[in-house]
């Protein structure tokens, strides 16, 4: 227990201890909390004359820089002066930078109005900016009369296709394009030219949007418009086109019509695919800043040259119709539906769309005429009234005409077919084609037989016949008709050739084959006559055999004279018809003569009642149909 007071004694005088330097460290920070009071109270104004050194420094920097802003904004104006002093003959592209400095000095002194010299810059900025904008008209103005000049047609052409080069040996004469040859121009690449150096081309357009900024849209679109359509006009000139009017065109006469629209269709496929192509090119890169612009100088460029080549077709198709006017129809309208599609793409917008409708109404008004010149074909050929028919019995101008009209009309197959969907929404079979084509077939047999009946000899009636059909079966066979009309339409006409083969034999040599008939030379009773010779003549009298071989003579050199001078002008028809002549007339003959011949071998001459013998008979046989006269 005393050991325990001692140390509650020793800890009792320790927290007295501990007491007493707390209170004296409290008493120390009271003092510190009391100066640190003071010392803040002394410092106070210092810090407040510092805050405002502070203040002004600032002050002065922004104030400094403000004034090297406008200082580099009045040095950027004085060089921008000298550029624009200048021009922009010596320096282009430093004048137009100088404009581009202004604009935005200009911009700058709008939105800092707060500066004393800000509308005394202005307006010398702006003045400055009008006597640019002036200099910038004129240049443009300049640089495309420099610029813009007409394309020669040798450099055109370097821009067709092989194929369709003046020069290539494959270009179609007259400037017909049938379906094969279409299908490889459609295919083909074409390259339009640089209507103006490409290296200038980036400064005329910074020159355009300079002057679109400035609000001169009317001015810059016709300063291009009238630099352009010149050139234009002048690249078609030089290529052949021409002004002419509908009354001009009409009133040609057809072999110089028909050259001028060959040329026509090679002038729409350069116009559209290079000329047309070349300015909307050139169009949307000068214009670039506005898609409104573009279209409307483009419609402008093009109008007039447009209404020029449409307008000769306009002419061609409203022309008085005529057979041989359907090719050029057709190739014109093969052209057209296949510059279509490019024609909608190059004419793109409102402001072009007249000019789309008139490229479409032309199309439309080909495809009328060509459909009713079809019709008036097939209408014309039954109603031909030619009267100067062969007297060979050949084959009639009419039938070669047309057999080679439908053969042209196969290499426009595909364009055909277009046509009549056109109007009668076929599909695409042909099925339309192969009807048409049967109805002129049929028109011109119908003709035929009707021109058959001015021969007098009918004979020679079914000869014409024969020629005639035969040409056309032939001619179909080794055509593209022969798939369109089929065999069944071919073996119908192989007969009708034989039908009229047949007949010929039976009218031409039916009496001559009468007069090697034994029939009423012998008598009913078949008893027979011993002539003075001793031979048996089966009871026929030596004057009636006499007078059957001269019968015989006298026709048989009739008939022979007419048919040399007939003509059978295929060779192979012509050699199987002798050959049927033959096979009726010969065996005939030597029956004849090997029956009553001994009746006059022993009578005074003879060789005055049998001419011929049956090998020559035949011989004489191979003159037939030449073509020629003869004499037996």
């Amino acid at each position: 227990m005393e050991s325990l007071a001692q140390r509650a004694a020793l800890l009792r005088e320790s927290l007295q201890k501990s007491q007493q330097v707390t209170d004296a460290v409290v008493s120390i920070l009271g003092s510190f909390d009391s100066r640190l009071t003071a010392l803040d109270s002394a410092m106070r104004p210092i810090q407040v004359r510092t805050h405002a050194v502070r203040t002004a420094h600032e002050n002065i920097d922004r104030t400094l820089r403000s004034a090297d802003v406008i200082l580099t904004q009045f040095d950027r104006t004085r060089e921008a002066e000298r550029e624009i002093q200048k021009g922009p003959h010596e320096n282009l592209q430093g004048f137009l930078d100088a404009v581009d400095r202004l604009r935005s000095i200009e911009r700058f002194f709008s939105s800092n109005r707060s500066y004393r010299s800000s509308d005394g810059v202005l307006n010398h900025v702006n003045a400055l900016l009008s006597k640019a904008l002036v200099k910038m008209e004129g240049e443009f103005q300049n640089q495309l009369s420099q610029r813009s000049k007409p394309i020669e047609p040798d450099r055109l052409f370097d821009c067709l296709p092989s194929t369709l080069r003046p020069s290539s040996e494959s270009q179609p004469e007259g400037g017909k394009n049938p379906s094969e040859n279409q299908q490889n121009s459609e295919a083909a690449v074409y390259s339009p030219p640089a209507l103006i150096e490409p290296k200038f081309v980036p400064l005329l357009s910074k020159l355009a949007q300079q002057l679109v900024q400035a609000g001169c849209q009317q001015q810059c679109s016709e300063i291009y418009s009238e630099a352009r359509s010149s050139a234009l006009e002048s690249s078609l000139k030089n290529l052949g086109v021409e002004k002419l009017s509908k009354d001009e065109v009409q009133k040609m006469p057809w072999e110089i019509l028909e050259s001028k629209i060959g040329n026509w269709i090679h002038f729409m496929r350069i116009a559209v695919k290079l000329l047309f192509a070349g300015e909307r090119q050139l169009c949307d890169q000068v214009f670039e800043c506005s898609q409104s612009l573009r279209d409307k100088c483009f419609a402008a460029i093009t109008k007039n040259s447009l209404a020029t080549l449409l307008s000769f077709g306009e002419a061609i198709a409203m022309s008085k119709r005529s057979p041989e006017k359907l090719f050029v129809l057709l190739d014109m309208y093969e052209i057209m539906c296949e510059l279509q599609t490019e024609i909608d793409t190059i004419f793109v917008g409102e402001s072009c769309s007249q000019m789309r409708d008139s490229a479409l109404s032309l199309t439309k008004c080909l495809a009328q005429t060509a459909q009713k010149t079809f019709s008036d074909f097939e209408e014309a050929v039954e109603k031909d009234a030619t009267k100067n028919i062969h007297t060979d019995g050949t084959v009639h101008p009419l039938t070669s005409y047309v057999i080679n009209y439908v053969k042209f009309l196969f290499d426009y197959q595909s364009t055909l077919k277009q046509l009549f969907q056109e109007f009668k929404k076929e599909d695409g079979t042909g099925s339309e084609l192969a009807a048409v084509t049967m109805k002129i077939m049929q028109a011109l047999q119908n003709n035929l037989e009707a021109k058959a009946k001015q021969y007098k000899d009918p004979a020679l009636m079914h000869i014409f016949l024969m020629n005639n059909i035969h040409y056309i079966v032939k001619s179909v066979r080794r055509s593209e008709a022969k798939d369109l009309l089929g065999d069944d339409w071919i073996q119908r006409h192989r007969r009708i050739v034989q039908q009229n083969a047949n007949q010929y034999k039976r009218i031409a040599w039916s009496k001559v084959l009468q007069c090697l008939s034994g029939q009423s030379l012998t008598s009913s009773g078949g008893s027979g006559q011993v002539g003075s010779d001793g031979g048996n003549s089966s009871g026929a009298s030596r004057a009636a055999v006499k007078e059957r071989f001269g019968s015989f003579n006298v026709l048989f050199e009739e008939i022979y004279q007419k048919q040399c001078g007939w003509s059978v002008p295929d060779t192979e028809l012509r050699e199987s018809l002798r050959l049927a002549v033959a096979e009726i007339l010969l065996p005939a003959y030597r029956s004849f003569i090997k029956r009553f011949g001994p009746l006059i071998e022993n009578s005074k001459a003879p060789g005055k009642y049998v001419k011929h013998t049956p090998e020559q008979l035949e011989l004489l046989l191979g003159n037939l149909f030449e073509g020629k006269q003869e004499r037996a």
